[in-house]
């Protein structure tokens, strides 16, 4: 049997990268657009993907976005910071333009989707991707399905309790004393006065830090309960964080869950395993269910 030939967009802040891949995960090409505006990203982006004898396109997208099927905003990125975008309907422009079915998702459930399908979580049924970098976002993969519900997990922005010692007042608009506040890469600069790759020498920094991330991640072993949780995004290459977060978070739950998976906290929580191709390689997945949910 001929493989598929699908599209993928992982639509970013700052780039939108597309690719050309099957849907066995194989990607044989991809390329990066720099994000403007719609009015100059979307047109690059259907030239790309125009002479591809694409089947199906995935979109994995910055957002908030909307998801409901029944909802005449469907597939538009919604109240974006980014205003340029605001009320961009990505989806409708890429469906017209492309003539395939669309599969179109969060930026960070595309991520999920991908360490399910091609990576270390294959055989789970319930798991979270955590991507803490610019900012910081979470998607779930529960029982074959990516979770949305009201609208869709914003996993950066449940509250922390700050340390008394931490003077930095955090830097989200919203919620000063949220996890993307208080922990995502631009608060670690601003906290320190040093971008993060210069302070890896520095073990107060990462002590805080994982302090922080584990607080939110036993928040979401109480409510999703998955059964691994994958963290990836920029600050997350500073690798001493896993054992710190790992020891916190078993701290924190303090023997209140037992399980098998708890009791093996290295291969609970963990770095991403696609070689940061999760975002395209899950785009190619919603291009899959996409098409076979249009046949």
């Amino acid at each position: 049997m001929a493989k598929l030939r699908l599209g993928a967009l992982e639509a970013g802040g700052t780039k939108m990268v597309c690719a050309i891949g099957d849907e066995n995960g194989t990607i044989y090409e991809q390329v990066s657009i720099p994000t403007t505006t719609p009015k100059e990203t979307i047109p690059k982006m259907i030239a790309y993907f125009r002479d591809k004898g694409i089947d199906a396109l995935g979109i994995a997208c910055f957002g908030p976005i909307e998801l409901d099927r029944d909802s005449e905003k469907y597939g538009y990125i919604t109240t974006t910071p980014k205003l340029a975008w605001r009320d961009c309907d990505i989806v409708g422009q890429m469906q017209e333009a492309l003539h395939c079915p669309v599969g179109f998702d969060t930026d960070v459930n595309g991520s999920v989707l991908g360490e399910v399908t091609f990576g270390q979580a294959q055989g789970k049924k319930c798991v979270m991707y955590l991507t803490i970098g610019t900012g910081v976002g979470g998607g779930i993969y529960s029982n074959g399905e990516l979770h949305h519900g009201m609208l869709h997990p914003e996993t950066g922005h449940v509250l922390i309790t700050k340390r008394t010692a931490d003077t930095y007042a955090g830097r989200c608009p919203y919620h000063k004393n949220c996890l993307e506040g208080l922990a995502a890469g631009p608060a670690i600069e601003e906290r320190w006065g040093r971008k993060a790759v210069d302070l890896a020498d520095c073990p107060e920094v990462w002590e805080l830090e994982a302090d922080y991330i584990a607080q939110a991640l036993t928040g979401y072993v109480m409510t999703v309960s998955p059964e691994m949780i994958i963290l990836g995004g920029g600050v997350m290459h500073q690798e001493q964080l896993f054992p710190l977060i790992r020891k916190k978070l078993k701290e924190y739950i303090n023997g209140y869950i037992v399980t098998d998976e708890l009791a093996d906290m290295e291969h609970y929580v963990v770095p991403a395993s696609l070689h940061d191709d999760q975002g395209i390689m899950g785009c190619l997945e919603l291009a899959r269910r996409a098409l076979e949910n249009d046949h």
